[in-house]
């Protein structure tokens, strides 16, 4: 038979149920939570770089890859054809003025020398000749016209004693016409002497000036040889170091050829190339940054472009405010950024992989232990900063490493 079941059995059979639907319950909500924490990403701290957001400058660069060269650099060259007898100094030597670096053989020079200074002598004998020689044509000349004019005199007066024995009756107009005829015809040989010894004179003056100008041609080449002759001992007239020198000794060098490099080192400027795809934004005066290394911008001004475009890049040079530096090395390898824009007190935050080089994307800021996606607009970037237009604030920190494979997801969990 049935058997009433006692309140307090009643209550113990409620309890447990109300305490398996807790606990059913408590399990649901820990297992939502669990698949919540799966399904949504997560970064571990440790793993990912932040920024704040702060107020500063951010410039609009152009980047060039620079080398730093010596403010001033002297090539010195071979004067002479020649071969290299001796070094006098090594690389790394301070050069003074006038100091001798090089001596070259001088043998083939001084020949040169003594055979322009023989041909100038055989010059000056050719001048004394032909001195000689048309003073003795106009010599020769002036006595052929001098006896012509004494011939002329003669036939005039021939001709007055003809005319007057034809007066008189003795004589005949024949005898007249042909003295008139041998007179005319001595007239005419007088002119004819007249302008030869004219020309001669003229002829002569040629002949010396243009015999003068071989004279004073030779006498510059004797002097301009004189004076390689005595640039044989390569020297500098600007004080510096020696930063390279040919130094084989007995090897053959021409005229023209590079045999020293002196350097003043005092000073440096830096040389930059950059693709010509940014020629039309580089202008002689712009701002440029130099950058030694991590902590080290030395700002300076674009001083020329070169016009001519070598392999797809543009090269052009850069003047330094501080062109003494201590830091600044021959040969030393900076990067140049070249300001084109400058913007002063905006939004900026540190540049960084997430940065994608457009104007808007996605950038997590952190919040609460999660990192949220906003949408940002960015200006103008650079190495250092990117511009930050709108959707960030003043003191947000945002996410800097590379967050592409989560563009799309809007939350992110951030575990210790």
């Amino acid at each position: 038979m049935d058997r009433v079941i006692s309140p307090a059995t009643q209550h113990r059979r409620q309890l447990r149920y109300w305490l398996l639907g807790v606990g059913a319950l408590v399990a649901l909500l820990a297992a939502a939570l669990g698949l919540r924490s799966l399904i949504q990403p997560s970064l571990r701290r440790v793993d990912i770089l932040t920024a704040p957001v702060e107020t500063g400058d951010v410039d609009a660069t152009l980047t060039a890859a620079g080398t730093v060269i010596p403010g001033r650099e002297v090539v010195i060259t071979s004067p002479i054809q020649s071969t290299v007898r001796r070094v006098a100094l090594a690389v790394g030597a301070r050069v003074q003025p006038g100091q001798t670096i090089v001596e070259l053989d001088k043998d083939l020079a001084a020949s040169t020398l003594a055979k322009l200074d023989d041909e100038q002598l055989r010059n000056q004998n050719k001048n004394a000749q032909l001195g000689l020689a048309l003073a003795r044509s106009l010599t020769d000349l002036q006595a052929q016209q001098q006896a012509q004019d004494l011939k002329v005199s003669s036939l005039q007066s021939a001709l007055r004693d003809e005319q007057h024995l034809l007066e008189i009756g003795g004589g005949t107009a024949e005898a007249v016409r042909q003295a008139e005829l041998n007179l005319r015809t001595a007239r005419l040989e007088a002119q004819r002497l007249r302008q030869q010894l004219s020309n001669q004179r003229q002829s002569s003056a040629a002949d010396r000036r243009e015999l003068g100008y071989t004279v004073s041609m030779q006498q510059r080449s004797i002097a301009e040889q004189a004076a390689k002759l005595r640039q044989a001992d390569i020297s500098s007239q600007l004080p510096g170091v020696l930063t390279w020198v040919n130094d084989n000794l007995g090897a053959t060098v021409q005229a023209g050829d590079a045999l020293a490099r002196v350097a003043d080192l005092s000073r440096y400027r830096v040389r930059a190339t950059i693709s010509d795809a940014y020629a039309d934004q580089l202008h002689p005066g712009d701002a440029v940054r130099v950058r030694l290394g991590p902590g080290t911008d030395l700002p300076g001004t674009v001083a020329s472009i070169s016009p001519a475009v070598d392999k797809g890049v543009v090269t052009f040079y850069a003047t330094l405010a501080n062109d003494h530096y201590p830091a600044l090395r021959a040969n030393l390898r900076a990067d140049v950024f070249v300001v084109t824009r400058a913007h002063r007190g905006v939004l900026r935050v540190k540049n960084g992989p997430f940065y994608q080089g457009g104007q808007e994307q996605p950038a997590f800021v952190l919040a609460g232990g999660r990192a949220v996606r906003r949408v940002v607009r960015f200006g103008d970037s650079n190495t250092d900063y990117v511009q930050v237009l709108s959707g960030l604030q003043p003191g947000d920190e945002i996410i800097v490493s590379d967050t592409k494979t989560f563009a799309d997801t809007p939350a992110l969990a951030i575990s210790q």
